[in-house]
This record gives structure tokens, sequence and C-alpha cells, in this order.
């Protein structure tokens, strides 16, 4: 019922919450000697999600990890501006779903309320 009601937003939400975590793993280890920094292909993960697979399915098949530019002496592949502009990017998407959900909720509450 939720997605038909909020479409594929509510699973986006969903994704982005996860690929919040993904890239704070990445920034909580950019001093980890060998730790190698992913991220998530968010489209191929919604992809995966509105195809029928649960959010960890989705989230794990489209797990990917980072190509580095420079790579530190002691093998730890985290650019920490990368990540953080990846961050904020994430951030502000899911910001933009959460607000699109919102208002659809208030939609429907006025509509309930016959407003």
């Amino acid at each position: 019922m939720s997605e038909r009601l909020f479409g594929i937003h509510g699973a986006a939400l969903e994704l982005r919450s996860q690929r919040m975590s993904v890239l704070t793993a990445n920034l909580a280890n950019a001093a980890t000697p060998g730790f190698k920094a992913r991220d998530m292909d968010f489209a191929a993960a919604l992809a995966a999600r509105t195809g029928g697979a649960n959010t960890a399915q989705a989230v794990e098949s489209s797990l990917r990890f980072r190509v580095p530019v420079n790579i530190s002496a002691d093998g730890n592949t985290v650019d920490l501006g990368e990540e953080q502009m990846a961050f904020a990017e994430n951030a502000v998407a899911y910001s933009a779903t959460l607000s699109f959900l919102q208002g659809r909720a208030d939609t429907l509450k006025r509509a309930l309320k016959g407003e």
C-alpha cells in the first residue's frame, strides 16, 4: 500500500539512509590502515529494490569499492574530500526525498479531514 501512496520515494529514502551509513563508515575509517572505501551505486540499488529485492539485498548488490586517485602508503583508499562531497550530496538528496514524502503525507491528511 505504501508504494501506491508514495511511489518509489519510500524505497529511495531507505536506500539514501543506507548509503549514508556506508559513507559514514568510510569517513570513520579514514585513518585505518588497509581500509578500502566503498560506495553504493544508488541507481542500481533503486532498480533492484523496485524490482522486488529487499533493502539489504539491494544495498549488497550495489556496493562498489571506490577507485582511488591516490592510495596512501598504508593501503587506505579513503579520500576525505571525495567522501565529504558524497556525504553532503546524499544528505541533500535525503532531505529532498523526505520533504516530498512529508508533503505527500500532509496532502493525504488534509484529504482525510475533508479540507
